[in-house]
């Protein structure tokens, strides 16, 4: 596995997002309102924007320019304005580490499948 440190588990407030940068990727590394760990790109697919800028709210994140909602788990839009998911990375805690794998996205979910 290729995940790096991008945080300690105590920077990021619940519910709450931060932005790293990861091998040059933009990463919105997020817990959501029960404490579940994700990281998903940091770029709105539809208005190139900061998402860790965002709300965190029932398993979404939402831009704070257009109002589009992304699902923190599969990247799927939820809402419009954004149509095109995102990506979303896996994350593994250790400790009180944060590690990201932008190596290796988990593939966004494709309606129909």
């Amino acid at each position: 596995m290729t995940a790096q440190m991008v945080c300690r588990t105590g920077d990021v407030p619940v519910p709450g997002a931060l932005r790293r940068e990861v091998d040059g990727v933009a990463v919105a590394v997020v817990r959501d309102s029960d404490g579940t760990w994700h990281a998903i790109s940091d770029l709105c697919s539809h208005g190139q924007v900061s998402l860790s800028e965002g709300e965190v709210v029932d398993g979404t994140i939402e831009c704070w320019a257009h109002a589009a909602r992304f699902d923190l788990a599969t990247g799927a839009p939820t809402c419009l304005p954004a149509v095109e998911p995102v990506p979303v990375y896996p994350v593994t805690i250790d400790g009180d580490q944060v590690l990201v794998d932008v190596a290796n996205p988990i593939s966004p979910a494709v309606e129909g499948d």
